[in-house]
């Protein structure tokens, strides 16, 4: 479970969302691509120095924005507490945007799928809409969506239950 530093006295975390393993996928299917790149450049028999030499930074390079985009997926997280939603989005290698929300402006949870290996896979894009007009938060590649979406909405609705 994920352990906060800076949770309010009596708050505890209610759930953690975070993407689908297909993003991995994505990740492994990216490193397959550069693996076919190389094959084919040292297929045609270019194995000089200079082949050899851009084969390397090439690599350096490719595996560097790999461990970025990594990086980007594995970052990006809802955390619902029993008083708030924190929204963590991961833009770009140092370069994150924190959100925050408590539960009684929490206005609507969506989810919206567009294409068949979403509905296939079971991950959709989730979005919770505050009391502010500009306050969204999103996240796609949410695995279950749909329960969480739920599960969320019941957070929410038993905290203006009880306050």
């Amino acid at each position: 479970m994920l352990e906060l530093t800076n949770l309010r006295p009596g708050e505890k975390v209610e759930m953690v969302v975070r993407r689908h393993w297909i993003i991995f996928a994505f990740l492994v299917f990216y490193v397959l691509l550069g693996v076919i790149i190389t094959t084919v450049a040292f297929s045609f028999g270019w194995w000089s120095f200079f082949t050899m030499l851009s084969m390397i930074m090439f690599w350096m390079v490719y595996l560097m924005f790999m461990y970025i985009d990594w990086i980007n997926s594995e970052l990006d997280l809802f955390i619902v507490t029993n008083n708030r939603i924190i929204g963590v989005d991961q833009i770009s290698f140092l370069n994150r945007t924190v959100s925050e929300a408590n539960l009684w402006q929490i206005q609507e949870v969506n989810s919206k799928t567009k294409w068949i290996l979403a509905n296939l896979l079971n991950f959709w894009t989730l979005w919770v809409q505050t009391a502010w007009s500009t306050q969204t938060m999103t996240m796609s590649y949410v695995p279950h969506c749909m329960s969480c979406q739920r599960k969320m909405l019941n957070i929410v609705d038993h905290y203006r239950d009880t306050n």
